[in-house]
């Protein structure tokens, strides 16, 4: 499954914004907003405060910043998105690396990570999940919402390596889908922490952790709600441009959820996560 809301930092390196409109702004004027707004990398302080989602009970960013700052020897960030989460768990070990799925983050990433010393690789197509690297390569691997194989995991961590990942469960975004009469662009029973703690253990690693978490996520304003569709491109593909033609074909239920969002309610979705810590066995 794809990379669902990030819960990264902002980032100063964002363009300026256009003025946020009103909640009963026009429809139009939302949708300009939307388009308006840069998306960069995986940076979502655009909707700060606008597309909220429930807290999580764990902190998968000091467990990363912790193991990173082990000794145990070099990281690799599987998804690193523009970097935005990676950048601020350093200083890194000689030899860190980080992947990328998805073109435009790639110049993004490696403007923010090459300085730190960690080399920005790209993954495309079929090959995703194929990681460029030697066996052995890592002490840790890390993974924040990003598919993984877990063979190839294994393969590239050295005896004793750690593997820190947290996922979205595959229920994420399942109820605006329905709303948009969109067809869910995954399979909802596809992604879930006994699936991912099943095939860790079939390639071998040794699972120390496994939790998960039933959150949700709220949108306060239409121009939200379609800027993080721009970010997260693949929940709708169709109106990830939104272009005229997009936004016309998708106009009847994104004007009923503008009507809903500009009365002063909120449309509230699934964010389902899970956390898993496991281990490559010397």
């Amino acid at each position: 499954m794809p990379d669902a809301v990030p819960d990264t930092p902002a980032t100063p390196d964002r363009a300026s914004e256009a003025p946020v409109p009103a909640r009963d702004a026009s429809f139009e004027e939302h949708v300009a907003w939307a388009r308006a707004v840069p998306v960069v990398g995986s940076d979502l302080s655009p909707v700060a405060g606008r597309v909220v989602e429930d807290p999580l009970p764990w902190d998968y960013v000091a467990l990363a910043r912790e193991l990173v700052a082990s000794g145990r020897g070099s990281v690799l960030d599987l998804g690193t998105g523009g970097g935005e989460l990676l950048s601020t768990l350093g200083p890194f070990p000689a030899g860190s690396a980080a992947t990328e799925g998805w073109a435009p983050n790639l110049p993004v990433a490696r403007r923010r990570l090459e300085p730190l010393g960690v080399e920005v690789r790209p993954v495309e197509g079929d090959d995703e999940q194929l990681l460029p690297f030697f066996d052995g390569q890592f002490a840790v691997v890390l993974d924040r919402h990003e598919e993984f194989d877990p063979d190839e995991v294994l393969r590239v961590l050295e005896p004793g390596g750690v593997f820190l990942t947290q996922q979205a469960d595959s229920r994420d975004g399942v109820r605006l889908s329905t709303a948009l009469g969109s067809e869910p662009a995954w399979d909802p029973d596809s992604v879930t922490l006994d699936a991912a703690v099943e095939v860790l253990r079939e390639a071998g690693f040794v699972v120390d952790a496994a939790r998960e978490h039933e959150g949700l996520r709220r949108f306060r304003d239409l121009a939200a709600l379609l800027w993080y569709l721009r970010l997260m491109a693949w929940q709708v593909p169709e109106l990830a441009s939104l272009s005229p033609e997009a936004v016309a074909r998708y106009e009847a239920p994104l004007r009923a959820l503008h009507l809903h969002l500009a009365a002063g309610h909120e449309f509230v979705d699934e964010a389902p996560r899970f956390l898993v810590v496991a281990r490559k066995p010397f």
